[in-house]
C-alpha cells in the first residue's frame, strides 16, 4: 500500500498573512492550481490557512473585497491534514468524508507537501480510492447545486 509521501506534491506554492488576494490569484493563475497553503512567515512552513479559488470567489469577490485585502480575510483556518506516512487509501476516505479534493501534508506541524484527488489517481492506488472519494464529493456538489 502506498503512503502519502509517495503520492503528493512536494514543490507547493505558499503565502503568507503578509500577502493579499491579488498575490494569491496570480500564484494560482501562473502555477494553474486552484489551492494555495498559508504559512506562517515568523516560523518557517508552520501550516495555519489555505485559499482555494473558491474562497477567493465566495469571501473575496463576492463580498466585494479588494485586490489588496488580506490572506487571512478570506482564508480557511480549520483544515484537515495528513501526515506523510499516511495511506493512500486513508487519505481518499479522509477527502471523501470532508467533500474535499486536496490534502495539506504535514508532519511535526509543518507543511511537507498537498496531496490531490488527482495525485491518487495518478498513483494507482487501490483502484476505488480517487474513484470513490471522487464520487462522493461530485454527488455532494451536485446535491448542492442550484438549477
Amino acid at each position: 500500500m502506498k503512503q502519502v509521501k509517495e503520492l503528493m506534491s512536494t514543490n507547493c506554492k505558499t503565502v503568507t498573512l503578509q500577502d493579499n488576494v491579488y498575490e494569491v490569484a496570480v500564484i494560482m493563475a501562473q502555477n494553474d492550481v486552484g489551492f494555495v497553503p498559508v504559512v506562517d512567515s515568523n516560523d518557517s512552513g508552520k501550516l495555519i490557512g489555505a485559499i482555494t479559488d473558491r474562497d477567493l470567489v465566495v469571501r473575496g469577490y463576492a463580498k466585494k473585497q479588494p485586490g489588496s485585502c488580506a490572506v487571512s480575510e478570506v482564508m480557511s483556518e480549520a483544515l484537515v491534514t495528513v501526515s506523510s506516512t499516511t495511506d493512500a487509501e486513508e487519505a481518499a476516505d479522509i477527502m471523501a468524508a470532508h467533500q474535499i479534493r486536496r490534502l495539506p501534508v504535514v508532519d511535526n506541524g509543518r507543511l511537507v507537501g498537498v496531496i490531490s484527488l488527482g495525485d491518487l489517481a495518478l498513483g494507482n492506488t487501490t483502484g476505488r480510492d480517487a474513484g470513490q472519494a471522487l464520487s462522493q464529493i461530485s454527488e455532494h456538489e451536485h446535491q448542492n447545486t442550484v438549477h
